[in-house]
C-alpha cells in the first residue's frame, strides 16, 4: 500500500558531518601547524575551505537544513568549554597569549601544563576532553566560533542550525577541577551556566538563525529525579527566553526514557530522537506520552553509528506511524556522522556486491533525503529506490560471506569450563614469580613503539611494489631490533617487540581473519588528529594461520627477557570494528575470541611466558542503560576469559584498558581473571587505582605513570609522585610500573626519556620500600 504523503514538506537534516575531508586535510593541517611548517591563516583556511565543502555536498545530496558549529580543530565539547568560558586557571595564559595555541594547549598540554582529562563519548570511541569545574568556576559567553560559522553558511546561501552540546550534557559530563572536592557536582552550576547560553543564543539570533539544536545525549542514560528536575528547569528557562531562535533538543545513543515527557512538556519547539537499534523503543514511549502536538519531531531512522544501508521500508513504516505524533516530522540520522567514514567511493579493493551492502557519511545523506521524499511525496516516488534497497538487503541475508557453518559449530560447542584457567590466581601468581623471576614494581610498556617514517615509507613502498616482501621484513626486523635493545639498555623488566608490523590494533588482526573486510579510505576520528580505519565485521570470524607468533619468537631471540605477546582482545575487535547488526553481538565476540584462542595457545607453545589481550573498549561498550549492564558484561568478559583460558599457570596473562570512567566495571575487571591488568591512570591522578582498591581487587595492576597523549615528558619525579601515589591503593608486590597506553603515535626523542625517566621512577620508589 502506498503511503499518504506528509501534510507539511518534510526536510532532511543531518546532526553533524565527518571533519577530516576525504584525504584527512585537517589532520595534516593541524599537524603541519604543530609542527612549524604552516602559519594559523593558513590552518583556518585549510578548515573554512573544508566546511564549505561540507556543506556543498549535503546540500548537493538534498540535505534541506545543514548543521553549523560541529565543526572542530579538536573536539566539541572543548569548543563548549572556550564558548562558555570554563578555561582551567593552568591554561589562562596560553589562551590569554593565543587563544589557537591555548586551545591546543588544553588538548594536548604543554611541557609545562597538563592537558584536560580525555574519556570516551558515551559509549562510542570518540573521544573528547572533560570539563573541570569548581564552586569556583565563572562562566562568560564566547560565541565568535558559532556565530562566525553559522554566517559563513547563511552567505553561501544554505538553510542552517546551529548545534551546541546542551546545558545539562555539558555539566553531566564534567568532573571536579583540582583541588576541588571529589564530591563536588557539576551540575549545581547549571543556574549560572543558564545565562551564558542565553547569550549564546541572542548573538545566533541576530547572526540569523532560526533554530538552534542543543545535543542532549546524556539524557538517554539513568537519571535521577534531581537531574530531571535540572533538565525540566533548564529548558523552562532558555524557552522562556523572548530573543531567541527555535530550539531543537536532541537525543540519540538510545531511549529517552524518563526524560521523554520532562522534554515533551518543555517550552522548546522541537525533540530529535532516535529511532535505531535499542532506541527504537522511543517510538512506544513517543505515544505513550502523548507524542508531540505543536512541535517539530526530527526522526533519526538512518543509523548513524554503523555502515549497513537502511532498511526502506521498515524506515517509511516508522516514519508513517510517526506522522500522527507530532505536528511535522523530518527525516535524519540517529546522530552525528562523525562516526562513519566519508564516502564509499574510493573503495575499489571491496566486492562491488559487497559494497553496495554499506552506506558511509554521503550515502547516508542519499537515504535520508529518499525517505524524506518518500515521506513527503510518498512510497510511489522512491518505488525504484525501494526495490534496488530490498534486493541489496536480500543479497547480504542470502550469502555464503556471512556465514561458516564450521565456525558456528565450534561455537555451540562451547562449554563453562572452555572460560576457566587449570588453577586460581594465587596459584597461577606463586607460578608465575617463579618462573619470570620480576623485581617489585617490574616495568614494562604497554605494547607499541613509535611508527616511525622509515617505517611507514616501507609500508607504502612494499604496497606500491617499490620493495618487496623479503626487504619490507628486513626493515621490520631492524625496527624490532632497535627496540629491544632500547628497551634492554634503559631497564625495562618486560619487554614488547614494538608492533612495527602493524598499521593498528583491530585493523592488523582483522585483515588476518576470515570474516572482516578492511576499507582503504574509511577514517574515522577518534580524537584530536588520530584517524582510524575500522573494519568491518561482515561473517563468520575464523583464523586461518597464526598471526603475531613470528614477529614475537623473533623479539624473543634477541633478549633473555620476557617480551609480550601482543593481541587485541574480542570485546575491542567488535567495538572498533563496524559489527554485523544480524547477529547477537555476543554471538560474534565467542567467534572472534576462538580465533583469538588459538592465537594465544600458539603463542605459549612457541614460548612465550607473559602474553598481553587488549580490552580498552570494555567499559566504552557498556550499555548506556543500567538494566542492560548485566547481560552485555556476561558476555563480554565470557569472551575475554574463552580467549585466554587454554594456557598454563605460569603463562601470565595481561590486559589493558584506557580511557574510560573504570568505577561502574571493576567487578567486571575482577571477572576477567586476567593476572595483570595495565590502566590509564595518569590524567585522572591514579582515580582508577583508588577505585580497585576499594573494590578489593585482588590482583596485580599497572595504573599508567606516563601520559603519552601528550607530547611533555614527564621527569622521574613527576612519575615517582604517581607511583607513590598508587602504592596507596595497591601493595608493592602487586604494583607495576607502565605509561597509559601504547606509544605508536609519540616520536621517539619524548619516548625515549619518558620511559628512561618512569625506569628511573621505578626505581627510586623500589629504592624507599621497606626491607624485610
Amino acid at each position: 500500500m502506498t503511503a499518504k504523503p506528509a501534510a507539511a514538506a518534510t526536510r532532511a537534516t543531518v546532526y553533524g558531518y565527518p571533519r577530516q575531508g576525504p584525504n584527512r586535510e585537517l589532520k595534516k593541517a593541524i599537524e603541519g601547524y604543530w609542527k612549524g611548517r604552516i602559519t594559523a591563516d593558513a590552518l583556518q583556511e585549510t578548515a573554512a575551505g573544508l566546511r564549505r565543502s561540507n556543506w556543498r555536498q549535503l546540500a548537493d545530496a538534498g540535505i534541506h537544513e545543514l548543521p553549523t558549529g560541529d565543526f572542530s580543530y579538536y573536539d566539541h565539547v572543548l569548543d563548549t568549554n572556550v564558548m562558555v568560558g570554563a578555561v582551567p586557571q593552568r591554561h589562562r595564559e596560553a589562551v590569554h597569549a593565543d587563544s589557537l595555541d591555548g586551545y591546543f594547549a588544553m588538548a594536548r598540554g604543554t611541557q609545562d601544563v597538563a592537558p584536560l582529562e580525555m574519556t570516551k563519548w558515551f559509549d562510542t570511541n570518540y573521544h573528547y576532553l572533560v570539563p573541570e569545574l569548581g564552586p569556583d568556576t565563572v562562566f562568560t559567553a564566547d560565541s565568535s566560533k558559532q556565530v562566525s560559522e553559522l554566517r559563513e553558511a547563511l552567505a553561501l546561501g544554505h538553510t542552517a542550525r546551529p548545534v551546541l552540546v546542551g546545558p545539562v550534557t555539558y555539566l553531566l559530563l564534567a568532573k571536579p577541577a583540582p583541588g576541588v572536592p571529589a564530591d563536588f557536582e557539576p551540575l549545581t552550576l547549571l543556574d549560572r551556566l543558564l545565562p551564558v547560553y542565553a547569550e549564546v543564543l541572542a548573538d545566533l539570533r541576530a547572526a540569523g538563525a532560526e533554530w538552534v539544536q542543543f545535543d542532549e545525549p546524556a539524557l538517554v542514560q539513568d537519571r535521577t529525579p534531581a537531574e530531571l528536575n535540572a533538565t525540566s528547569r533548564a529548558y523552562r528557562d532558555l524557552g522562556g527566553l523572548t530573543d531567541r531562535p527555535q530550539l531543537l533538543v536532541a537525543s540519540y545513543f538510545d531511549r529517552l526514557g524518563e526524560a521523554l515527557p520532562v522534554l515533551a512538556k518543555a517550552p522548546v519547539e522541537g525533540l530529535a530522537l532516535d529511532f535505531t537499534g535499542a532506541a527504537a523503543a522511543n517510538l512506544q514511549d513517543l505515544a505513550a506520552v502523548g507524542g508531540l502536538p505543536g512541535k517539530r519531531l526530527v526522526a533519526g531512522v538512518v543509523n548513524g553509528r554503523n555502515i549497513w544501508i537502511n532498511d526502506y521500508e521498515k524506515s517509511l513504516a516508522t516514519l508513517a506511524t510517526l506522522l500522527g505524533l507530532a505536528d511535522r516530522v523530518d527525516v535524519a540520522a540517529s546522530c552525528s556522522l562523525l562516526h562513519v567514514p566519508l564516502d564509499t567511493a574510493p573503495e575499489k579493493d571491496i566486492d562491488p556486491q559487497i559494497l553496495r551492502w554499506l552506506a558511509f557519511a554521503r550515502q547516508k545523506t542519499a537515504e535520508i533525503v529518499t525517505l524524506a521524499k518518500g515521506l513527503t511525496q510518498g512510497t510511489g516516488a522512491v518505488t525504484a529506490e525501494i526495490a534496488a534497497n530490498r534486493a541489496d538487503l536480500a543479497s547480504r541475508s542470502d550469502s555464503p560471506v556471512t556465514r561458516d557453518p564450521a565456525v558456528r559449530a565450534r561455537a555451540s560447542a562451547i562449554t563453562d569450563t572452555d572460560g576457566r584457567r587449570s588453577q586460581p590466581y594465587g596459584e597461577r601468581a606463586a607460578a608465575q614469580r617463579a618462573h619470570l623471576g620480576l623485581p617489585l614494581l617490574p616495568t614494562t610498556t604497554i605494547g607499541s613503539f613509535p611508527q616511525t617514517t622509515e617505517l611507514r615509507t616501507a609500508r607504502a613502498d612494499l604496497r606500491t611494489g617499490r620493495i618487496d616482501t623479503a626487504g619490507y621484513e628486513d626493515r621490520i626486523k631492524a625496527e624490532i631490533g632497535d627496540v629491544i635493545a632500547f628497551q634492554e639498555k634503559t631497564g625495562l623488566d618486560v619487554l614488547v617487540h614494538g608492533e612495527p608490523e602493524r598499521n593498528d590494533m583491530v585493523q592488523y588482526f582483522a585483515e588476518q581473519l576470515t570474516g572482516y573486510l578492511a576499507t582503504q579510505h574509511g577514517w574515522v576520528q577518534s580524537y584530536g588528529t588520530r584517524y582510524v580505519r575500522p573494519p568491518v565485521l561482515a561473517g563468520d570470524i575464523s583464523r586461518p594461520e597464526p598471526m603475531t607468533v613470528r614477529w614475537t619468537t623473533y623479539a624473543q631471540s634477541l633478549t633473555g627477557r620476557p617480551v609480550k605477546g601482543m593481541l587485541t582482545g574480542p570485546v575491542t575487535m567488535l567495538a572498533w570494528s563496524f559489527v554485523r547488526d544480524d547477529q547477537p553481538l555476543g554471538d560474534t565476540a565467542r567467534q572472534v575470541a576462538l580465533a583469538l584462542r588459538d592465537e594465544v595457545n600458539d603463542l605459549e607453545h612457541a614460548g612465550t611466558s607473559v602474553i598481553q589481550v587488549d580490552e580498552p573498549a570494555l567499559r566504552e561498550t557498556l550499555p548506556l542503560r543500567a538494566a542492560d549492564h548485566a547481560a552485555y558484561l556476561a558476555w563480554a568478559t565470557e569472551s575475554f576469559r574463552l580467549t585466554t583460558s587454554g594456557v598454563r599457570p605460569d603463562t601470565q596473562i595481561h590486559t589493558h584498558m584506557c580511557y574510560a570512567e573504570f568505577g561502574d566495571i571493576v567487578q567486571a575487571i575482577d571477572d576477567l581473571d586476567a593476572d595483570v591488568i595495565s590502566l590509564e591512570a595518569a590524567r585522572s591522578h591514579m582515580q582508577v587505582a583508588r577505585e580497585l582498591a576499594a573494590h578489593g581487587y585482588p590482583r596485580e595492576a599497572g595504573p599508567g605513570v606516563y601520559d603519552i597523549h601528550s607530547p611533555r615528558v614527564p621527569d622521574a619525579e613527576e612519575a615517582a609522585a604517581l607511583l607513590r601515589k598508587g602504592l596507596k591503593a595497591i601493595p608493592a608486590e602487586r604494583l607495576w610500573v607502565n605509561p597509559d597506553c601504547g606509544l605508536k603515535t609519540r616520536g621517539w626523542p619524548e619516548t625515549r626519556a619518558s620511559l628512561e625517566n618512569l625506569v628511573t621512577a621505578a626505581r627510586t620508589v623500589r629504592g624507599e620500600l621497606p626491607t624485610c
